[in-house]
């Protein structure tokens, strides 16, 4: 496939492949954080032939460099319509830092992992550089760093509030969450002649304007105010308030427009679009994509995030979750967009025939990987809705949650002549794989599906996110309860054992999040080491923009009920809850036990760190499941002897019951 490629075939970075086009001007001129991979999982690539397959004329420069004479900026002249902007495939404050506000040691994005090529903020980095040397020329920001923050927000890394980015970037016009349907709006108005200035109702954009203009009027829209930026600095509970609104009205199918007072100006957030029909999300993913980083890149190294995915299949968009610690919805939108099976097939055969292809897809997902085709039953209800969940806390009866779509699409895949094997790389949502959680669905789908994908798509580690085991911290996080972690574990160990395999089930969790206490944490290392997991590797909790946690994280307050809340935001108070995870560690052993005295949890430390006989058990645990991950051909059940154990699921210890007193105060 390769040796077939020509310079043309990726949109052109120079004047030089310009000019091999035979162009001479350009229509826009889109600059990117990220490192140029034309492939349709990259936001800069699907931009960019949105606006190709519109009939304009356009170049990208990938990480023009900010530290210079600023060249990367003027060298393909100004754009007959506008300069386009976008951070990236990810917020550059996350891409550049880890949660302990640490500076990563390499990007993702970027070739050889190379870092420093990506400025922190560089939407509004870029656009204020724009706008300096070209002030009449306008310019659009999209990606999820500006879509996430088009309205007042908490700022992680500055630790404070800061503005919408229209504000602080002095953009024209933004452009949030997935871009194709108002880029094609913006560009065929545009085509007509339409002054770039008259743009102001179109869906799923923001702007800014003075208080003294009328607002431009649509019938089909209402509008609904939010406190203005000045009152959210006086006040944080006021902050918290604005979220409610903001999340509801982005997840509606037919939401009111957004006004928010910010100094002397008005910021304007249009509704979104409806999702995406199958044709709408087809026509993007059958663009003519290389599916390759730019040939300029190839003495450069290895692009991580394009290694990642260069052999999987991205199914569909959106989740229907809505984690309060997750952004996916804030940006994809909270209804599944699928594609057509027909069109999926299309790429994995493209795939399939690609000169490096060696049998193996890495994922045949999506954020959510077993979302695919899941919608509502009756359009009418949806349409209604203002849940930022349809699966918590309960499932709503009106979601069909059938997996057999995806099962089919699965065994397509594998059907191919070229394909060896499929895996699903991305995890699954193992809540809606328990029959005592989702009673939408026939039982025997949910385990027909589940062995599918443990027999055939996992590859050695089935990914999962329980996230934590204390149901007051779940509860805020919109996960289901523990319990069902515990169901999906017995069907995971009972599939294993029946198939003969060596798989080992992965559980993520989160420490640091709002509501949970130490306590909390103590409690999940001890009930996760019950069920025999060693865990190796912890998230800590990032307040990334537009999420209901991050706003508990800043203000203190749950913004749908305006309580307060607790959230562990010093960095002693973040390093202690991570420390329960490695109770194994000598190093952490007398520290946690001195800890849960204080506390009165004896009950804990006694499971946790238990006597010496107790501990050649656990040993011995280790020791079997090390030979299992050397690769002998053995499956260690980890199981505990007991369904549960008392203190955790049954019967309380006379300190947790003291805790639990306590906490409900």
């Amino acid at each position: 496939m390769k040796n077939e490629l020509r310079l043309s075939d990726w949109l052109p970075t120079t004047n030089k492949e310009v000019k091999i086009r035979g162009w001479e001007e350009l229509d826009v001129i889109l600059f990117s954080g990220d490192a140029y991979v034309d492939h349709p999982s990259f936001g800069p690539a699907v931009i960019g032939r949105i606006i190709e397959d519109c009939g304009l004329r356009i170049a990208i420069v990938p990480q023009p460099c900010v530290t210079d004479n600023l060249q990367d900026f003027t060298k393909l002249g100004t754009p007959n319509l506008f300069f386009a902007v976008t951070a990236g495939v990810m917020d550059s404050m996350v891409s550049n830092y880890t949660a302990s506000k640490k500076q990563r040691d390499k990007d993702a994005y970027t070739p050889n992992g190379d870092k420093g090529l990506r400025p922190d903020y560089a939407t509004s980095v870029y656009t204020k550089i724009l706008k300096e040397k070209f002030p009449d020329v306008p310019v659009i920001i999209g990606g999820i760093e500006a879509s996430l923050r088009r309205v007042t927000h908490y700022d992680y890394w500055s630790d404070k509030l800061s503005p919408d980015i229209l504000t602080t970037s002095k953009a024209d016009l933004l452009v949030y969450g997935m871009g194709e349907q108002p880029l094609r709006d913006i560009i065929q108005l545009l085509k007509k002649g339409v002054p770039f200035s008259s743009l102001k109702t179109i869906k799923q954009t923001a702007y800014l304007q003075d208080r003294s203009e009328e607002l431009p009027k649509n019938k089909n829209w209402n509008a609904v105010s939010i406190a203005s930026h000045e009152d959210c600095l006086k006040d944080k509970k006021t902050f918290a308030s604005n979220f409610k609104v903001i999340e509801q009205e982005s997840n509606k199918t037919f939401g009111n427009r957004i006004i928010q007072h910010v100094g002397p100006n008005r910021l304007v957030i249009n509704p979104p679009y409806p999702t995406m029909t199958e044709k709408e999300i087809d026509s993007s993913f059958d663009l003519p994509y290389t599916r390759l980083p730019h040939p300029k890149y190839n003495k450069r190294g290895p692009i991580s995030a394009f290694e990642m995915i260069k052999f999987s299949i991205n199914i569909h968009r959106g989740c229907f979750g809505g984690c309060s610690f997750c952004t996916i919805s804030a940006h994809q939108g909270k209804f599944i967009a699928s594609r057509s099976k027909e069109s999926i097939m299309k790429e994995v055969d493209t795939v399939a025939n690609m000169d490096d292809f060696k049998g193996y897809f890495s994922d045949i997902g999506g954020p959510s990987a077993n979302m695919y085709q899941m919608k509502g039953k009756v359009q009418s209800i949806c349409d209604k809705c203002v849940a930022p969940s349809c699966i918590n806390p309960v499932i709503c009866s009106n979601l069909d949650t059938s997996h057999k779509p995806l099962t089919d699409i699965y065994q397509s895949v594998d059907k191919h002549p070229k394909v060896k094997k499929s895996f699903i790389g991305s995890g699954i949502r193992y809540d809606m794989l328990v029959p005592e959680f989702n009673k939408n669905a026939d039982p025997k789908e949910l385990e027909e599906y589940t062995e599918e994908v443990i027999t055939n798509h996992v590859s050695g580690r089935l990914k999962v996110a329980p996230e934590h085991t204390s149901d007051p911290v779940l509860k805020l996080m919109r996960k289901p309860s523990f319990s069902n972690f515990h169901q999906f574990k017995k069907l995971f160990d009972k599939i294993n054992v029946r198939k003969k395999l060596n798989l080992q089930l992965i559980p993520y969790f989160i420490s640091s999040h709002p509501a949970s206490e130490l306590e909390d944490m103590a409690n999940l290392a001890a009930e996760t080491k019950d069920m025999g997991f060693k865990l190796e590797q912890v998230q800590g909790f990032t307040p990334t923009p537009m999420t209901v946690a991050t706003v508990i994280y800043y203000s203190g307050y749950h913004p749908y009920t305006l309580k307060k809340m607790n959230t562990p935001k010093t960095k002693q108070e973040r390093e202690d809850q991570h420390r329960f995870f490695f109770w194994y560690k000598p190093e952490n052993q007398k520290w946690i036990r001195n800890t849960l005295k204080k506390v009165g949890r004896l009950d804990l430390v006694e499971r946790l760190l238990p006597k010496k006989e107790e501990e050649q058990k656990v040993t011995g645990l280790k020791k079997a499941n090390s030979k299992s991950k050397s690769g002998k051909k053995e499956f260690v059940s980890v199981l505990p002897k007991k369904e549960s154990t008392k203190n955790s699921r049954g019967k309380k210890s006379a300190s947790e019951k003291k805790y639990k007193k306590k906490r409900r105060r």
